[in-house]
């Protein structure tokens, strides 16, 4: 018999129980496609003694995942605690200096610790595998690093949170206001104990700064990423959006401009007509880019104990096959530092503001639009509430910048009440 790969799983959460449980169930199935058993050595977790409803009585127990991370009788060390610092940052660095392979589904770590850790791992001949850490079971990460590894990426995109694609797509459906399907979202159990990490677009801005680092060979660079959250997305934006021919999605997107790396992670509008536009619910969907595949389009289950764990088997398989790889496709001592760029691409806008009914009021704003440099592509008025009526302006291609000043000019008007929203609408 071939020499078993043997785990140690420091987490025993949702994922960490579907991880036990592909092993226990597709033991002959697992050793069959990796040509060598896959074993489960040693666990930890929080408490010993809570109920998971999966047996653990084979597998040695550690209170601490740092004393789990030092084991010698584990060859790969699973960790799937969550958090960037603490026992989760302590135990994978303990794992590498202890001569253990990673596997992780922790984004916030990679992409806060990613470039001290690939570097510390590469030295020791180990490997760092993360796809569960980027849109659940669908194998983004793999696809960059190998699949595509012969393209140049031009561009990722994608919605990367399907707790913020469930509350928009409810948004929509139901006919509810923002503040109630937060509530029900979170009652539900679909947000982060810190709902800001989901809505906030934090989680997300995790996984778009790891899949950059692969897609354009640059350094992990969270603190570049341009977030903005759907908080200030209401039901009337997603009306009046569909009555345009648009859906509004919490999108991420990265690209290698001249000026630098931009990474943003903001709502956007989207043809509703487009792969995108077309997602519902809580799935997730990554595009991506090349120069010689040209576009293809990933989607599927984004979290969940099944799609998570799932990914987190497909490293550990590879590792069992002997499949070695950079941590972000290349050494990481090879990746370059990026010049953090904000959008600088044109893109035509969505705007909704507040007009006041008072004479010229929409000339005053087509005149603040075109000191900017701006044109309207399309615009329209809607009925009137007291003493204003909302107006929505599609633009044609501009800038930020540019839509900045616009915006910046509108409170001298004295026609627009209150702060307009302004989306950008991406090319999909």
């Amino acid at each position: 018999m071939m020499t078993p790969l043997r785990l140690g799983i420091a987490g025993l959460g949702t994922v960490g129980v579907g991880i036990v449980k592909i092993v226990q169930q597709h033991a002959d199935l697992l050793e069959k496609r990796a040509g060598r058993p896959i074993v489960i050595s040693a666990v930890s977790a929080r408490s010993k003694f809570k109920n998971r409803n999966v047996d653990l009585s084979a597998y040695a127990w550690e209170d601490d995942p740092i004393n789990l991370a030092k084991r010698d009788d584990i060859d790969v060390f699973v960790e799937v605690m969550g958090g960037h610092e603490g026992p989760a940052k302590d135990a994978t660095a303990a794992a590498i200096i202890a001569g253990k392979d990673i596997v992780t589904a922790n984004k916030a770590l990679l992409a806060i610790h990613g470039q001290a850790l690939a570097e510390s791992a590469e030295a020791a001949d180990r490997v760092i595998r993360f796809e569960a850490a980027v849109a659940g079971g669908i194998p983004v990460v793999k696809s960059l690093t190998e699949g595509l590894a012969g393209n140049e990426i031009t561009r990722v995109m994608g919605v990367m949170n399907g707790s913020c694609n469930y509350i928009l797509t409810r948004m929509e459906n139901a006919g509810l206001s923002y503040e109630d399907v937060f509530e029900e979202a979170n009652s539900l159990g679909y947000l982060e104990a810190d709902p800001e990490l989901d809505v906030g677009g934090i989680d997300a801005g995790h996984k778009l700064a790891l899949l950059a680092s692969i897609a354009f060979g640059t350094q992990v660079d969270f603190d570049a990423v341009e977030l903005e959250g759907i908080g200030a997305i209401t039901i009337d934006d997603i009306h009046q959006a569909a009555d345009m021919g648009y859906k509004i999605k919490l999108l991420g997107v990265a690209q290698m401009t001249g000026r630098g790396l931009e990474q943003r992670m903001s709502p956007c509008l989207v043809p509703d007509t487009s792969p995108l536009g077309q997602l519902e619910g809580g799935t997730n969907m990554v595009v991506l880019e090349g120069d010689a595949v040209g576009q293809i389009v990933l989607r599927g289950a984004g979290a969940g104990e099944g799609p998570t764990a799932s990914a987190v088997m497909g490293d550990v398989m590879d590792i069992a096959r002997g499949l070695r790889i950079s941590t972000f496709g290349q050494p990481a001592n090879t990746l370059r530092q990026a010049r953090a760029a904000r959008a600088a691409v044109p893109a035509p806008y969505y705007l909704r503001l507040q007009l006041l009914d008072k004479p010229g009021a929409l000339a005053k704003v087509a005149h603040a639009l075109g000191e900017a440099g701006i044109s309207i592509d399309r615009m329209r008025q809607y009925g009137h509430h007291d003493t204003a009526a909302p107006v929505l302006i599609v633009t044609h291609k501009t800038t930020r910048t540019a839509l900045e000043d616009a915006l910046a000019d509108f409170t001298n008007t004295g026609v627009v009440s209150g702060a307009p929203v302004a989306i950008r609408i991406e090319e999909v």
